[in-house]
């Protein structure tokens, strides 16, 4: 068994696949999961393992060149809206709509127990040399 990093064994191989520019949709667990994207599911109770928990644990595993998320998170959750901001200067905003569509073409898709609207990010994966 692992001693640190990821412990999910769905979680980290899928990691593991990712290439220079997949997409990896992090979500709340109210978000539509679009077909095709291999899906690893962290819900395990509203709120439970909440997005930020998440995006922490896969921000300590990637190498992230690029995120997106719906414009509308700056009004409707301020403080996941603050989060991204924080760790992404360059975060990219285009309505919930285009997220969705965007995210279609993720490689991966994970979901985590968030109970909060529009808390979800897009991350374009980069390289590490």
């Amino acid at each position: 068994m692992k001693k640190a990093g990821i412990l999910n064994r769905h979680l980290s191989g899928a990691l593991a696949e990712l290439g220079h520019g997949d997409g990896v949709l992090v979500c709340d667990a109210g978000m539509p999961i679009p077909d095709g994207p291999r899906v690893v599911d962290l819900a395990f109770r509203a709120g439970v393992p909440s997005f930020a928990e998440v995006l922490d644990g896969l921000l300590a595993e990637l190498v992230v060149e690029g995120a997106t998320a719906a414009r509308e998170i700056r009004e409707a959750n301020p403080s996941a809206a603050a989060l991204l901001a924080g760790e992404f200067p360059k975060l990219e905003l285009v309505t919930h709509e285009r997220l969705k569509e965007l995210s279609a073409g993720a490689r991966l898709v994970v979901r985590t127990g968030e109970a909060r609207p529009y808390a979800n990010v897009l991350l374009r994966c980069g390289v590490f040399f």
